[in-house]
């Protein structure tokens, strides 16, 4: 027990034990909920939610009915359950940080305004969910869960994600990082 308490204590996990309990968790997951992980869906769940309440009409459409149901679903819980795992994490190792701009390298890059910051965070965002729909999921549904499977396309996902990663990084920081 001990070593399980100094196990969760830990800043960093090491990537073996954190990917084997990655597995653990996405078997679980097909189990409890006959569903593989991913999470833009969650995304769009809560939207059609909030938009039904919003304007009834302009929600009321094939997508929302049938493919992305508005409400609390499984992919919602992930949702809730990462954001507050995440806490717990960082909460364990002693590392919550609560502050605005928390990079000397973001502030030296782009500025320390942070309205800057929450408006390239949010359009990010919008780009990210847009760029999930196309593609038929997120990275969790895409990397993690095809990986799992061995799916070629879960493959190819990450390669293109981390060549446009590098290529984005070069672009913004011009090689100063």
């Amino acid at each position: 027990m001990d070593w399980l308490k100094k196990q969760f204590s830990k800043e960093l996990w090491s990537p073996y034990v954190a990917g084997a309990l990655l597995g653990v968790v996405g078997v679980l997951a097909v189990v409890l909920s006959n569903s593989l992980l991913g999470a833009s869906g969650g995304f769009e769940n809560l939207a059609g939610m909030i938009g039904q309440a919003m304007a009834p009409k302009l929600f009321d459409n094939l997508y929302f009915n049938f493919v992305m149901p508005p409400g609390i679903t499984w992919q919602v819980v992930l949702l809730i359950g990462v954001f507050f795992g995440g806490m717990l994490g960082a909460l364990t190792s002693k590392s919550l940080k609560w502050q605005w701009i928390p990079e000397k390298q973001w502030g030296e890059i782009f500025g320390s305004k942070r309205w800057k910051r929450w408006a390239l965070a949010f359009v990010g965002a919008i780009i990210l969910e847009y760029g999930a729909g196309i593609a038929g999921g997120c990275t969790s549904g895409l990397a993690i869960a095809g990986g799992m499977l061995l799916a070629p396309a879960a493959f190819l996902f990450i390669a293109g994600m981390f060549v446009s990663g590098i290529i984005v990084a070069l672009i913004l920081y011009r090689a100063r990082y």
